[in-house]
């Protein structure tokens, strides 16, 4: 079973290629991911019309493997949200699931 992590996304306009390249799955986050145990990668799917909500699936091994990283890497992760500060635009905690 996978632990998966999604979140929901308004860039601002103008800022969306930027924000794609964070978000990514070889973007910002997902190096920094990349960096813990049991991280399977991230999606980022894109809204059909402009100005809708983007998501993100961050998947881990486990719900364990995911915090683990937040206690190991805690410190990197403020430090890379405060860097990217103003592309996410609007963000909300979708919520974690089972796959």
């Amino acid at each position: 079973m996978t632990h998966a992590r999604v979140w929901k996304f308004r860039p601002p306009a103008g800022r969306e290629d930027e924000f794609q390249r964070a978000y990514s799955g070889t973007g910002n986050w997902a190096r920094l991911f990349e960096q813990a145990q049991g991280y399977r990668g991230t999606t980022l799917l894109r809204p059909c019309e402009p100005g809708d909500w983007w998501l993100t699936i961050d998947r881990w091994e486990t719900e364990a493997d995911f915090e683990g990283f937040q206690r190991d890497f805690g410190i990197e992760y403020r430090g890379l949200d405060e860097e990217l500060e103003g592309v996410a635009g609007e963000e909300v905690f979708v919520g974690a699931f089972e796959e």
